[in-house]
């Protein structure tokens, strides 16, 4: 037996709130993305202040420098509810701790075999580099990760 709750607004429209239910499924992929404050940090804020277009449920954390990131904050994250993780830095050979960006992308292969072990896709972590001046870039890289989460689904892995 199904019983159908109608709100105010759907019984005014004559709707059966069943349209409101599909809409509840549609998946929206939660992303954290990790910035390091002196490039892709200040990209992101210029990618806003341009009013360069990016999707919503992306949530930026402002890091020293990726170098400075533990994996654990990688897995962390995925394993309490973000679909998808996005790693932004220096271009190589601009970090402003010498080689920060340098032991990131030597940890991000170590973090894909780890993340796949744990039975999640690598394709939900990325690594791409974006300096100060390049929001654009920035932007397109948040909105083809957001893209590419959308295709994987949610994350289930998560502890939620």
């Amino acid at each position: 037996m199904e019983v159908t709750v109608l709100t105010a607004a759907a019984h005014e429209d004559g709707a059966t709130g069943k349209a409101s239910k599909a809409k509840k499924r549609e998946f929206e992929p939660r992303i954290i993305s990790f910035c390091c404050n002196w490039c892709s940090y200040a990209g992101a804020d210029l990618a806003g202040t341009s009013r360069m277009q990016m999707p919503p449920n992306v949530r930026i954390i402002r890091v020293n420098c990726t170098g400075r990131i533990d994996p654990s904050f990688i897995l962390d994250a995925l394993s309490q509810g973000a679909d998808g993780v996005l790693i932004s830095g220096c271009h190589p050979g601009d970090c402003h701790y010498t080689t920060g960006n340098i032991k990131m992308r030597a940890r991000f292969a170590m973090l894909r075999a780890l993340v796949e072990q744990a039975g999640i896709e690598p394709e939900r972590i990325r690594l791409q580099w974006a300096s100060a001046a390049e929001g654009d870039v920035f932007a397109r890289g948040v909105t083809d990760m957001v893209e590419t989460v959308r295709k994987l689904g949610p994350n289930r892995r998560t502890g939620q």
